[in-house]
């Protein structure tokens, strides 16, 4: 290192530079990091000889503070004294200062001596001038300057590449100057008018190939494509957009530009001859944007003071903005013949074409005219702009690259803590577009489905879209208050609709459903037939509530409380019918976030109707009767009566209950999986559900409370009392209950009521068979008990009453069976039936048998409660028990400790039916009762509307037809 180029107490030039250390410190390059370390020569890179001449030691005028020279990496030294590794930062853009053998070599093949200066640092200055006042595209418009390799392709002997130093402003003129002058084949600029003539004799080339497959570094290249780059092009930002796949490599050659563009018809037309068609560089015809998520480059504004000075600057303005906006708007040069061809065909489709002479065009002017021949694209379906943001950055078509599209604004990170933003297709740059703003599935089959994003807005055909809809080719598609699209798929082949719905009705043009009615006043309507539509849909029969959440409580109101009055004789599921309208209408015509909201003021209002009905019926029936007032007895048509409202809500919130979880899954499975008010909204709705099945437990708990309250007091007669008195001849199976003996009919009464109420009330086929389940192991339970407790204080174990109990208990299993509860019944009643058959043995054949032997045979039956069956078994005066009848030793804690009382607690628990709901909501509805019920609450609707207009807007009733 030279010594005059050292500064005192710190690196050379290092305050001429203006360099902030943290600079160095914070660029990737950790090993480059340190200012103590050597940073090797830029005065030869990787030159196969080296061309760098000695330098003056005059210093560069420093650039601004904010230009970065991260980029400008180190390069590696080719041959040299030792001394040439020792330069530092400031010979990156410097030589030595003299020709000596320690600036890295002499000059390359007629290049000047010392006083020679390279041609990017005379513009270092400009450079550095020209860059701070464009705003950041995409973190390019701002890049600092980079070395950029050109090769000579044997301009000049000895020498591999040359390096020149650009920038993203840098045109491939301009790099070909400099290149001419690191060659030694122009002089500097400025120098005359030889300089143009011999930059237009040479081009610079983007060339594509494979490497030899010699050793690393070896110098071998195999090109296989060649494309000559426009003046106006920008090398560094081509290098940067448009990389080598893997196994490729490319590079800038400098050739001469007759050469070069032979070599590029050669291959364009061996390409064309083959059949496979261009290369994927050439030039593009279509203007359409695939897919075009990713950073949007943005151009400077105008207001900003930066860019290039008037006059000169306009132009270069248009073009960088062109070259920016996607990498198939780059000015791509093709053959002369075809750029003509395509010139005129352009200026042709400009009006007053036909009446005009065609003559020369810029090639500028040609380049833009070229971008709006647009061919939409033949396999992939696409959205047609028709209404944008700004219209230098909105693309024309967008293309659906993948089945699901999603459109949205982006964003480094999502508002969830700063997690991954969600994945976006298509980049709109408008204020009210959401991050993820609308999504679009576009499978093999049609028709495309499109979902719009929690509180995104969003029109289908000029109606506002809330939830998930079909989408066919022609519908217009509406994001936010700037962007219009038409959807267009052309693999349909034409088969959409040849009208387009968002058209006006034709005259006379048949309405498409109830909901025409409400739809805008713009479709060609008079008054009269909206009037007419109208009144068609408050009195028809279609299974449709429509209503606006502003009259969502006076309606659930409305249809609870009819429920729980009993007014309106409706059907007994006809409640749960109207709350499912309500609930379809929320699920497929409101937003995301209304079903839930729905779903828990439905609940309660449910829930409060039937609390309320349980205190009237306990108020009517209380537990403590006051002292000297007898209890009177429950009739089976007195309870009847009192459990009716309570079977009907268990009937109808059992449906319900089925049909919104129904709602529920396709609510999870139709709603973003990204959106964050999801899990919300499912909390929401299981509080709700969680009401209903609580509502159906207590309508069951106390519907079997006062079904078992009236039968306590008549079983015991199924114990006392004799069937075969006055010689009455047993009823056979399938008898009515008028024909049984006399003190089972209170029994078989409570179970024919049950039978008959809930088959009124149509409750669930599963909720009937637990409640009689539940009825049968209350009186299984109850019998047993009093059987077991008789037996202690006086004489009842005997073969006589133990017929009779038989007798008794064999006719209620016989009419049970008729009535379609004879499995049940056997079930439940078998411990008293095994307990029966014991004491029905007869005593001869009973004293014969042991203790193994009868628990055996009587499995149902506890060691403790069968020990106390045959310790109280009357065998005659003065005998007692044989000794066969004790237990073994192993059993005798179980026995001594047992209890003989069946426990209450132990009944069977309630498990909700599951399986789709018995609701029908899609034929018309048949019933009158129900029907007329609907045209009310729509009328009510209809009059909550009309009541929030101003007098001299509205409207009187409708035209009513009869039911």
């Amino acid at each position: 290192m030279l010594s005059g180029e050292r500064k005192e107490g710190g690196s050379p030039r290092f305050g001429k530079l203006h360099l902030p250390v943290g600079l160095w410190i914070n660029s990737p390059r950790k090993q480059l990091a340190k200012l103590g370390r050597r940073w090797p020569s830029a005065a030869s890179v990787k030159s196969s000889s080296s061309d760098t001449g000695s330098r003056s030691s005059e210093p560069l005028p420093p650039p601004p503070p904010h230009v970065e020279l991260r980029r400008v990496g180190a390069v590696k030294a080719a041959g040299g004294a030792s001394g040439s590794r020792a330069k530092r930062i400031s010979q990156l853009f410097r030589g030595s200062g003299t020709g000596t053998t320690g600036s890295g070599g002499t000059g390359g093949p007629g290049t000047p001596g010392a006083a020679q200066r390279w041609a990017s640092e005379k513009k270092l200055p400009e450079l550095a001038a020209g860059v701070a006042p464009e705003p950041p595209l995409a973190s390019r418009a701002t890049a600092p300057p980079g070395v950029l390799k050109i090769f000579g392709a044997g301009l000049a002997s000895g020498a591999n590449y040359k390096s020149v130093l650009a920038t993203a402003r840098s045109t491939a003129r301009e790099l070909v100057a400099e290149a001419l002058e690191r060659y030694g084949l122009a002089g500097s600029p400025g120098s005359g008018p030889g300089e143009s003539s011999c930059v237009d004799a040479f081009a610079l080339c983007d060339a594509l190939g494979r490497p030899g497959a010699g050793a690393v570094g070896s110098g071998e290249w195999r090109a296989e494509h060649l494309r000559v780059l426009g003046d106006s092009e920008r090398p560094l930002l081509v290098q940067e957009l448009w990389r080598a796949r893997p196994g490729w490599a490319r590079r800038f050659e400098l050739r001469g530009r007759e050469e070069a563009r032979r070599l590029e018809q050669e291959a364009f037309g061996a390409a064309d001859g083959d059949g496979t068609g261009a290369p994927s560089w050439r030039p593009q015809k279509n203007r359409s944007r695939a897919a075009s998520g990713g950073a949007a480059l943005a151009s400077p504004s105008p207001g900003s003071g930066s860019g290039p000075p008037a006059g000169s600057g306009g132009k270069e303005r248009s073009e960088n903005l062109s070259l920016r906006r996607s990498v198939s708007e780059l000015s791509l040069q093709g053959r002369r013949r075809r750029q003509q061809e395509r010139r005129q065909q352009a200026l042709s489709m400009a009006p007053g074409a036909a009446d005009t002479q065609i003559g020369p065009v810029d090639p500028g002017d040609f380049d833009q005219l070229t971008q709006c021949l647009i061919q939409a694209p033949s396999n992939r379906p696409y959205f047609l702009l028709l209404q944008g943001y700004q219209d230098a950055q909105d693309f024309v078509v967008y293309v659906m690259t993948r089945e699901q599209h999603v459109f949205g604004r982006g964003g480094n990170s999502s508002a969830r803590g700063g997690s991954p933003a969600p994945y976006v297709d298509t980049f709109l740059n408008a204020p009210d577009i959401l991050p993820r703003h609308c999504t679009v599935r576009a499978g093999p089959e049609p028709p495309a489905m499109v979902r719009p994003s929690r509180g995104a807005p969003v029109t289908h055909n000029g109606c506002l879209l809330l939830r998930e809809a079909e989408l066919h080719p022609g519908d217009l598609l509406g994001l936010g208050e700037h962007f219009l699209f038409m959807y267009k798929d052309p693999r349909s082949g034409g088969s959409g609709p040849a009208r387009p719905p968002w058209l006006p009705a034709r005259p006379g043009a048949t309405p498409p459903g109830p909901g025409w009615a409400f739809s805008c006043r713009l479709c060609g309507r008079g008054l009269q037939e909206r009037g007419e539509a109208l009144a068609a849909y408050l009195d028809g029969r279609e299974p449709v509530l429509r209503f606006r959440p502003r009259e969502e409580e006076a309606l659930l109101g409305e249809i609870v409380h009819t429920a729980a009055t009993g007014a309106g004789d409706l059907p007994p599921l006809g409640p749960a019918t109207l709350l499912a309208l309500c609930v379809q209408h929320s699920a497929r015509e409101l937003e995301l976030g209304h079903l839930p909201r729905l779903l828990g003021r439905l609940a309660r209002l449910i829930k409060e109707a039937v609390w309320e009905k349980i205190k009237e019926i306990g108020d009517r029936q209380p537990e403590n009767h006051p002292e000297g007032v007898p209890e009177v007895p429950l009739t089976p048509e007195a309870v009847s009566v009192e459990l009716r409202p309570l079977m009907l809500w268990m009937a109808n919130t059992t449906e319900l209950l089925s049909f919104v979880q129904e709602k529920v899954l396709e609510m999870e499975k139709e709603a973003d999986q990204e959106d964050p008010q999801l899990c919300n909204d499912l909390e929401l709705c299981d509080e709700a559900m969680a009401l209903l099945d609580e509502v159906i437990m207590c309508t069951f708990q106390q519907s079997v409370y006062y079904l078992t309250k009236t039968l306590y007091s008549t079983l015991p007669a199924l114990l006392d009392s004799n069937p075969f008195t006055a010689g009455a001849e047993l009823p056979g199976p399938g008898a009515e209950l008028g024909a049984m003996p006399p003190g089972l009919r209170p029994t078989l009464g409570v179970f024919q009521a049950a039978l008959e109420l809930t088959s009124q009330c149509e409750l669930h086929p599963d909720l009937v068979s637990q409640t009689f389940g539940y009825l049968f192991f209350f009186s299984n339970a109850s019998l047993l008990n009093s059987l077991m407790e008789r037996g202690q204080g006086r004489p009842f174990y005997q073969w006589s009453r133990a017929v009779q109990i038989r007798t008794n208990l064999d006719l209620v299993l016989d009419w049970l069976q008729g009535a379609g509860l004879g499995d049940i019944a056997t079930e439940f009643f078998r411990k008293l039936s095994m307990a029966v058959n014991l004491l029905c043995v007869p005593r001869t054949s009973l004293l014969k048998a042991s203790w193994s032997s009868l628990r055996t045979d009587h499995p149902t039956l506890t060691p403790a409660q069968l020990h106390h069956l045959l310790s109280h078994y009357q065998l005659g005066p003065g005998r007692g028990p044989p000794p066969a009848w004790d237990p073994p030793s192993a059993e005798r804690d179980a026995v001594d400790t047992g209890d003989i009382f069946e426990s209450f607690s132990s009944h069977p628990p309630l498990i909700l039916p599951l399986g789709s709901s018995r609701l029908c909501l899609t034929g018309p509805v048949t019933d009158d009762a129900l029907h007329r019920e609907l045209r009310r609450l729509r009328r009510l609707l209809w009059d909550l509307e009309q009541q929030e207009l101003p007098a001299n807007h509205r409207h009187g009733p409708p035209v009513t037809t009869p039911p």
